[in-house]
């Protein structure tokens, strides 16, 4: 098979998930296709894994180093938008849509796989490398159910990418918990017998009203947001008897975050108690921070450099002007970041695993100069051949990156070494109580 045929394979992957656009847990469609597609290529594919019905693996070869390969394809709810047109344009207004570009995330690890399995024949080298279809990071946390489960006990690395504007190593990510609070209080006529309501919404807007104030009381690198899941119904006359929030906290650490949550639950009884009304509240979802290895940032940036970089026509450039945020600025960011910089990426699962091996994290350029990702920009530009030819280096990078690992045990070494120093004495404890299960959210 020649180049253009391998790599319009994984383009029609991509696209055809993107069409899919199936939110946290239900991307079974994404899933199959991934999986059939692998398992035809002649990787060993076990579904269920973790005892989650979207998530698989897909392993070649035998020996050392094993190498992880962490896949998306989740899609973002509400995010439905045209492909190719450059203002908000919804095909199917409340649908899902490819906001952060899991489409390409997952399909680019793939054909990574694809490259090593072609290298590893090739060169009779020993080593295994395994692909992880992982679902729902967006909030769902796929990825620390399935290291809860021991998914990842056994690889010796892993690595990833996501798709972005920039293209450089992503070094930090935070921790991140998702706290549902239940406020629930009595219901009666506004007008004619307020004196018996206790209403729930008011308690909701009372802690929303003392979270902003303890905002200057946390460090300045913590983030908390909130959404409203029951804002009480659309009756002004009925005192609302029940009220939902939902909140996400963030910070560096997970031990940071832990605080936030007691702080927060604080502030949640302190509103309760105001409006006579009762709260619960429960974790449903968390990440862990992002480890930080030099050693394997090195590699990463080594096979950034190295790879084979997309051309670009002046249709692409042209294509992505539409799209940039900054039109003093070239459309296409063609460009890597120095290896002291790092693409902010806020939360992501992949935290979860990196405290379980060492792991190595790039971001690639897939979309126009300054587009912001959960936007409809990312979706409408989520087929285009910009985002194919950031997918195709993003697949290159990684397997340069894992070329490096199979061909070098002295840096294989290194990079553990580097990871226990880095560690200490520090362990993985998760966030996510045993009793939540994935899809609890």
């Amino acid at each position: 098979m020649n180049r253009q045929d391998f790599e319009q394979q994984f383009e029609a992957i991509s696209d055809q998930i993107w069409e899919f656009a199936e939110t946290r847990y239900q991307e079974f469609r994404s899933r199959a296709l991934q999986a059939d597609f692998l398992e035809k290529e002649g990787f060993t594919v076990t579904r269920n894994l973790g005892g989650i019905a979207t998530a698989f693996s897909a392993s070649f070869g035998s020996g050392h180093p094993v190498i992880g390969l962490l896949g998306e394809f989740d899609a973002l709810p509400r995010m439905n938008q045209a492909a190719d047109v450059p203002e908000k344009q919804a095909e199917r207004p409340g649908a899902a849509g490819h906001g952060c570009g899991h489409n390409l995330l997952g399909t680019g690890a793939m054909e990574a796989a694809c490259l090593i399995r072609d290298w590893l024949l090739q060169t009779r080298s020993e080593g295994t490398v395994i692909y992880f279809g992982c679902p729902a990071e967006e909030g769902g946390a796929g990825k620390a159910f399935l290291t809860r489960s021991g998914c990842f006990h056994g690889l010796d690395f892993a690595l990833a990418w996501h798709p972005g504007s920039k293209t450089g190593l992503i070094k930090e990510a935070l921790a991140n918990i998702r706290v549902i609070f239940d406020f629930t209080g009595k219901s009666a006529h506004a007008a004619a017998h307020p004196e018996l309501g206790r209403s729930a919404l008011d308690a909701c807007e009372l802690m929303n009203v003392g979270v902003n104030y303890l905002r200057e009381h946390v460090k300045s690198d913590a983030r908390m947001h909130y959404a409203y899941l029951n804002d009480g119904g659309d009756a002004p006359n009925i005192v609302p008897a029940a009220a939902t929030l939902l909140y996400a906290l963030r910070a560096p650490e997970s031990a940071y975050v832990a605080e936030l949550y007691e702080r927060v639950g604080d502030v949640a009884k302190g509103a309760a108690l105001m409006t006579g009304t009762k709260v619960s509240y429960r974790t449903v979802s968390a990440y862990a921070d992002l480890l930080s290895i030099p050693a394997m940032e090195k590699v990463m940036m080594e096979a950034m450099q190295e790879a084979e970089k997309p051309e670009y026509t002046e249709e692409d450039y042209a294509y992505a002007a539409q799209f940039a945020a900054d039109e003093n600025s070239p459309s296409i960011d063609t460009d890597i970041l120095p290896a002291d910089q790092t693409i902010n990426l806020g939360s992501t699962d992949v935290g979860d695993v990196s405290w379980q091996v060492p792991t190595g994290l790039i971001g690639v350029a897939t979309e126009a100069t300054g587009c912001a990702l959960h936007t409809w920009q990312i979706v409408a530009q989520g087929k285009s051949p910009l985002a194919h030819k950031g997918m195709h280096y993003a697949a290159r990078i990684l397997f340069a990156a894992a070329k490096k690992l199979y061909e070098s045990p002295e840096r294989c070494a290194l990079i553990q070494d580097d990871y226990q120093n880095v560690i200490g004495h520090r362990t993985y404890q998760s966030m996510l109580p045993d009793s939540v299960k994935p899809g609890d959210f």
